[in-house]
Order: structure tokens, then sequence, then C-alpha cells
């Protein structure tokens, strides 16, 4: 038994990112898991401990039972900024986003309906609760042009065995290449994770804040003018929203006058008390006592609170008619506002058939919350609502790792959101040490419009109310060989009363059914013995003539060379390649804070040509990445101003610097 613990210890261990451990037939783990080197003889020299510098750490998702180790990797940049690398911007880093993948909201009950954001903000299905032996801290400092900066810290550590606690800060900005389009986006989390001796009670805590402050020009009045710029710098033109003695560009105002500022914080607290069979373990120098669940009584507590607000302090009340149809004063103050406040209690039984498989369970409960909803800024109304849902779940991760299985859903009984529901099953298994893993899967949900449609909100949708839910069926399918660094999957997606915007202030419904298919891939290719090809490829069609433009092929290719030199410097540097077949890319309302679809103007953007360097030292990594090398315009000379667009009135930067480390700590 001593020698299994042993093993499973060696399994999590980590010294520094990038390095292995190897098994001491001298060396036994206290509880918590730290190294106790055993005395020889009566030598007394007093040695250098081989493990003061050492941790063993490694983390969970919330509302996961698989154990995950620290990504030390370098060669891929977008695994430590925040925004994925298919998404696109209005143009720089923290304004609106959105995926050139088909990905709609499939997520039951209440949505207020404002998600531009989403890939910035932290989130509870995001929360790391992390395990380790000592404390662990990372610091990492991003800096671009035009003094776009952003900077994340993380710690974490146990203070004992059984309790650990985590906070993470991250604060991003960027003023942008034109007018009026500085923004900002501060996050912050904290964790905590307790269980008692004997095993019988476990708490988690999470806190988290996300703040979205981006100022909206509406885009530029006239795109033609980029080829006439006299000092190529687009901050010369005028764009259709703000006021020109609101402009500025430094890069530590932070200040809205015309634009969306968005905000959500959560309390999620969650405990459960087992009953089942206890047991002890006895080794060499110690008796460590067991416990295994056989029932669990849960509950789980989230309050949530959150402001949406569109602002204009000072209006331009000739751009407003101009391009957008609407007569107000001058310098009149135009706010829209929705904020929401959200009290759910979860009560739920767990069921472990097999004492000695804690990723197996059988989960049954139902829920309560409570919505009260503050529409306007100065002259405000209040609306109360509730939710009543039942929900249920079953996981089996077999204990020989062949199968994976889960299967959940959720029925809201009465309420707002009465009559929504949400199914997902999946199955994963192991095909052979060789051929890798096949995963399939089956998810259905059946959702309320978002409360922005509902004529009781704030915001002006001229059309708002007598919408029918939205229906989404998703099949899907994903093989993985990571012997081969082989990944391919299909989607197949079966769309009906699907819900879009399709102008600044008006949405619509399809009712019809449509269809989406999206195949992709993933290969790693050696060229040679330092020369590595990244290819990520994806594919999508749509049928039904739905209101949904996506690209027909997004790629994305690094060639890189790459290994290990001088011991301890690891190096990644290489050529970086995106880009995404013509298609008409929707259009954007910064009053609604939406995408919209449009059919009438089609997009053929230059593939992104980027350039990095990746390097660790230790503990150290350094990211040097020289960006949109694609516009470089030879008939002007050596300039970088052949435009990439984000929509037909954004266009994206020029040649773009980034310089970013990451350095972690063992204390």
């Amino acid at each position: 038994m001593a020698a299994a613990t042993q093993q499973a210890m060696a399994q999590n261990q980590q010294i520094r990112p990038g390095t292995q451990k190897t098994i001491d037939p001298d060396i036994t783990y206290d509880r918590a898991g730290r190294p106790i080197k055993k005395a020889k003889g009566s030598d007394s020299l007093q040695h250098r401990d081989a493990f003061a510098d050492s941790i063993t750490i490694f983390y969970r998702f919330f509302d996961s039972t698989r154990n995950r180790i620290i990504d030390s990797s370098i060669n891929d940049f977008y695994t430590r900024f925040p925004l994925p690398a298919n998404y696109h911007t209005l143009g720089n880093y923290a304004t609106a986003a959105q995926s050139f993948l088909f990905n709609p909201l499939m997520k039951p009950g209440f949505d207020a309906g404002f998600h531009q954001y989403d890939p910035y903000q932290f989130t509870i299905e995001n929360t790391k609760f992390y395990q380790t032996t000592r404390p662990y801290t990372e610091l990492s400092y991003l800096i671009g042009s035009k003094a776009e900066q952003l900077l994340n810290i993380t710690h974490t550590q146990n203070r004992k065995s059984n309790f650990n606690f985590s906070f993470e800060y991250r604060f991003g900005n960027a003023p942008g290449i034109l007018k009026n389009q500085n923004a900002s986006q501060g996050n912050m989390r904290a964790t905590m994770h307790y269980q008692t001796r004997n095993r019988q009670y476990e708490y988690f805590f999470i806190y988290l804040s996300n703040k979205s402050a981006s100022s909206e020009n509406g885009g530029l009045q006239d795109v033609r003018k980029l080829d006439s710029l006299a000092l190529n710098d687009p901050y010369e033109l005028e764009t259709r929203l703000g006021q020109g003695s609101t402009f500025t560009r430094n890069p530590f105002n932070t200040t809205v006058n015309t634009g969306n500022i968005y905000s959500n914080s959560t309390i999620l607290f969650r405990h459960h008390f087992d009953l089942g069979k206890k047991d002890s373990l006895v080794t060499d120098s110690v008796t460590i006592k067991l416990f295994y669940p056989r029932f669990r009584i849960e509950h789980t507590l989230n309050i949530t609170g959150a402001d949406y607000q569109f602002l204009d302090n000072a209006v331009d009340s000739i751009k407003y008619r101009t391009y957008y149809n609407v007569v107000l004063p001058n310098n009149a103050r135009l706010s829209f506002r929705d904020r929401w406040n959200s009290v759910t209690n979860e009560f739920a039984l767990i069921s472990f058939p097999d004492k000695n498989n804690q990723s197996q369970f059988l989960k049954a409960g139902i829920a309560l919350q409570n919505l009260k909803g503050t529409f306007g800024d100065i002259t405000t109304t209040i609306s109360k609502y509730h939710n009543i849902y039942a929900l249920g779940e079953y996981r089996n991760r077999t204990r020989n790792q062949v199968w994976d299985i889960e299967a959940n859903g959720q029925l809201y009984l009465n309420g707002l959101n009465a009559g929504d529901y949400a199914a997902l099953i999946s199955m994963k298994r192991l095909l052979g040490s060789r051929l890798g893993y096949l995963n399939i899967g089956f998810q259905n949900v059946n959702r309320s419009p978002s409360f922005i449609l509902d004529p009781k909100s704030d915001f002006p949708v001229l059309n708002a109310g007598g919408f029918n839910k939205e229906n989404v069926i998703r099949l899907f399918g994903i093989y993985e060989n990571p012997g081969a660094s082989f990944k391919a999957g299909a989607e197949y997606f079966a769309v009906t009363n699907y819900i879009y915007f399709d102008s600044m202030f008006h949405a619509a419904q399809q009712a019809a059914l449509f269809n989406v298919l999206h195949l992709n891939a993933e290969k790693k290719i050696r060229l040679s013995r330092h020369w590595n090809w990244y290819t990520e490829i994806h594919l999508q069609q749509t049928t039904g003539q739905p209101p949904v433009n996506l690209p027909l092929l997004f790629t994305r290719n690094r060639i890189a060379f790459e290994g290990n030199f001088y011991t301890n410097l690891f190096l990644s540097t290489g050529v970086e390649l995106r880009y995404n077949t013509p298609y008409k890319m929707d259009n954007y309302s910064p009053f609604m804070g939406q995408f919209l679809y449009q059919n009438t103007q089609s997009i053929s953007n230059r593939p992104d040509i980027n350039l990095f360097l990746n390097f660790r030292i230790k503990s150290f990594k350094g990211f040097v990445r020289l960006e949109n090398l694609n516009t470089l315009n030879l008939k002007k000379g050596f300039e970088f101003s052949k435009y990439n667009f984000a929509s037909g009135l954004y266009p994206y930067p020029g040649l773009w610097t980034r310089l970013g480390i990451w350095w972690n700590f063992v204390n």
C-alpha cells in the first residue's frame, strides 16, 4: 500500500514546469504529500535537501473530479492570452469579440442578453481549485503597441493539507487606433476549499468580479479615407459616435464617455456532508484515516449581481441623425441600463455506487432562483421574478479509465423561464494506448429569449416581445490521439426559432429549421529534428438559408523552430498565419451590444501573418510577437497600411508588437 501511495503522488509531482521527478525508495510522504527523507546510518553531516525548491501542485476545475497539472508549454501564445485565437474584436483588445465559429448560446433559464465580452471574463466554469505543498505565485505582464497592457497575478497556497485558498487578478487596457476606442477589462477571483480531517464535510467558495468598460465609436465615417492618411495614423479619421473634445490617447485613462460599461459579481458557496464507510491505511511511519462516501447531501448558494449600461455623456445630434436616424438634442445625456440581482439555492442528493470510484455518481436536485431587475438610470422601474427547476446528473469515469460517461439535464418547472430545458449525454472511450480516444455526444437546449428582448428592458429594441423559445440540437464527435499529436472533430447543429439582430435597434426570429455542419482537425507535423508545423483547420457549412454568416474555412498554422538548448533554455520561434475565407461579416450595434446580421457586404481579408519568439528559462517565460505583417503596403514604400477589417467600418491595426513575461515562484 505504501508503494501505491508513492506512485500516486509521483504522478502529480512537479519540480519545475517541464521537468520530471524520479521516485527515490528512501523517500516517504506525509498526509499533505510532502516528501520525507529517511535517515541513513549515523552520519551527522547535513546534506542539502533535494526537495528544498520542489513543489507538488495540481488543480481541478470547479465541478470536476479530474486532476490537472499546470501548463508549462511555450509553443502557443494563446494558451496565456485571454482572447482565444478563433475570435476577432472590433480592432483592439477588450472591445466586443465574436467567434469565427458557430457557437450559439446553449444555456436554459434566465439570460440578460449581453455576451460580447464573455471571452475576457472569469467564470464559475473556468475556476480552478488547487492543491499544493508550497505557496505558488505567478506574475505576468504584457505590453503592446499604443500602450496596450495586460497584467495578471495568481497566488495559491495550502494553509493546511485540507485547506487551500487562491487569488487571481487580471487587468487589461488598450487605447486602440481610432478615436473613442479605448477599452479595459478588470477581473478578480478568490477561492477557498476546505475538507474536514474525517473527510465527511467539504466546502468550496468562489468570489469573482468582472468589469468591461469599452468606448464605442460606431466605426469610421468613411473607410475610403484610410488610403489617403497624411501621417499613416487612422486616429486622424472621424468616427460615427463621440465628440472630438472627449477623445484622448492617454493609456492610463479608462474613462468611458460614449460606450458600454458592464460589470458582474458572483458569490458561490457549495458544501456537502457525506455518509459512508471509514477505513485506514497503515504505512511504516503513520496511519492514514480513509473515508469512502456512499451518500451525499449537498447545498449550493449562488448570489449574482450584474449591471449593463450604454451611455453617451455628450450626444452629437448630427451624427445620431445622419448615421442612426435618431433625433436627439445636442449635448444631451443618453443612457440605457439594466441591473439584475439573482439568488439561487440548489439542494441535491448524490449517491456513489462504487466506494472506490468517486468519479462515478448519480445526482438529483431541485433549485429556487429569485430575480430582481432594475431598469433605467435616473428614473427606474423594478420587476421581480422567480424560477424553479429540477436537475439530474450521472457521471462515471471508470477506474481503468477506459470509459468516461456524462449525462445531465435541467427542466424549468415554474417561473419566468418555465418550459426551458437542457439535456446532454457524452460518452468517451479509450480505443487503445496507440489509438487514442473517441468521444461522441448529444445536446439539446430549449431556451427563452434573452431579457433584452422583453419590453420591460431599458434597452430600446423596437420590436421587443412576442419571440418564441429558441431550440438548438447539437450532435458531436471528437477523436483524439495524443501520441500522434492529432485531434479531429465534427459538430452538427439543428436550430429552430433562431433569434438575431438585423439592425441597430431591431431583432428578428427565424422560425424555420436550419442546419450548421462544422468539421475541424488539429495536427502537429514534425518536419525535422527542430522544426514543427502546427496546423488547425475548421470547415463550416450552413443549409436552409439561415440568417447566419460564417467563413467556409478558418485556419491557423504555426511553423516553429523548437528545442531544448543550453540545458535550461527552451525555445519556440517561427511564423504564425491565420486566415478565413471571404464572407459577409456581421456589423455591430454599440447601443445594444449585439453583432448584427447583414447580407450585403462581403469582406475579403489578407491572411494575418505574425512572427513570434517564445522561450523559457527555468520558471521564467518570455513571449515576443511582431503581428500584422500582412498590412505591408509596397505601393507606399514600407508602410504597414493595408488594413484588414473586423467589419465594414472597423479596421484592424497595422504593424503591432507585443512583449510579455510570465514568471512563477515557489515560496
